[in-house]
């Protein structure tokens, strides 16, 4: 089942690498490009708000410094476009990590709705900086960021594309050792009871604080490389307050706390609001639709797909178990050595023994 399992994983991410070879057209990129943003953007969220269960809703400040942060660098230093901006994103991934210890220091100090309302607050103090600094960000006028001339029609999207695949796939990897290691069975602890955690001897301050700042710098290198790919920023969309909605749904609708979950949601929810997006926007009627059908989803789904999916799957199994003829072999039961066919039996799925 294992090697089942992972020759699965190694075909997707084969498709997922030659993707652009096989649609090639710019729309499709485009929607591709923004569905692998979205799906990096909502994993590192996950990171810190799916595991530690504080649900933060000011992630969408770290998007726009991501953003801000690479096109002043750009305009400062003269960077021309090209590839070169694309080695500045992690710096700008650090800059909204190193802010993102201030926020964390003073947020996570607090609990559950305490701790949201800082984040939107710090948020929107963000948004109404980037307005007002005009020396540094050019106010409402915006910035520009340097353009490509080099890359044009359908080759123009390929290296955000890979790009953007990098930062997915470094934030798979991360997610999946949190989820994973001891350290993230202490964010798991403190999701479930933060006062149980920390009298079992987790250190829920530090635990929860570099989540926070992990979470941070993959939302921050999003941002820059969406604001390149953009070509030009604003503070209504560097600083969207419809970011962390988008990527909060994403996660709630995949599965909350679980790997794959915020894969499956950005790529069934952006694609979507983009197709809506396209069709609907000059009516509005699109943000009607595209809240319905979230709305049908979760009441189908409370917990996520996922979670849901896994829920029926141990459901079924127990099912067949029970329809088990009487005197024939379950592969799924093993008797305890040398205590014969009277011997208690031990399950070996569904239970962590």
């Amino acid at each position: 089942m294992k090697i089942i399992k992972t020759a699965g994983l190694l075909v997707l991410l084969l498709f997922v690498i030659v993707f652009p070879m096989l649609f090639s057209n710019p729309a499709v990129t485009t929607i591709a490009v923004f569905t692998l943003m979205f799906a990096a953007a909502t994993t590192g969220w996950n990171i810190f708000s799916g595991y530690s269960g504080y649900i933060a809703l000011g992630h969408g400040a770290y998007f726009g410094l991501g953003a801000y942060t690479l096109a002043i660098m750009c305009q400062r230093w003269n960077i021309p476009g090209g590839y070169l901006p694309f080695l500045l994103v992690p710096v700008a991934g650090l800059v909204a990590a190193a802010f993102s210890v201030v926020l964390g220091w003073i947020a996570l100090r607090v609990r559950r709705h305490t701790f949201v309302v800082i984040t939107i607050a710090m948020f929107f103090i963000l948004q109404l900086l980037a307005y007002n600094l005009k020396g540094l960000t050019n106010g409402s006028t915006g910035l520009g960021l340097p353009i490509p001339t080099d890359w044009s029609g359908d080759f123009f999207n390929i290296p955000f594309y890979y790009v953007t695949l990098a930062i997915l796939l470094v934030a798979i990897a991360i997610s999946w050792w949190v989820r994973n290691s001891k350290y993230g069975l202490g964010l798991l602890a403190i999701r479930d009871d933060e006062d149980r955690a920390l009298g079992l001897g987790v250190k829920t301050g530090p635990s929860k604080l570099s989540a926070f700042v992990i979470s941070a710098l993959i939302v921050g290198m999003v941002g820059a490389t969406w604001a390149y790919f953009v070509e030009s920023i604003y503070p209504p969309t560097a600083f969207d307050a419809t970011f962390d909605v988008a990527v909060a749904l994403m996660a709630f609708l995949g599965g909350l706390g679980t790997i794959a979950g915020p894969l499956l949601g950005a790529l069934l929810l952006e694609p979507t609001q983009q197709y809506f997006t396209l069709q609907f926007s000059q009516n509005g009627y699109y943000l009607v639709i595209y809240g319905a059908l979230f709305l049908v989803i979760l009441l189908l789904l409370p917990q996520g797909i996922i979670p849901t999916l896994r829920m029926r799957w141990g459901k079924y199994q127990a099912n067949r178990h029970q329809r088990q003829p009487e005197g024939e072999d379950d592969p799924t039961i093993s008797t305890l050595p040398g205590q014969g066919d009277s011997a208690s039996v031990t399950r070996k799925e569904g239970i962590n023994l």
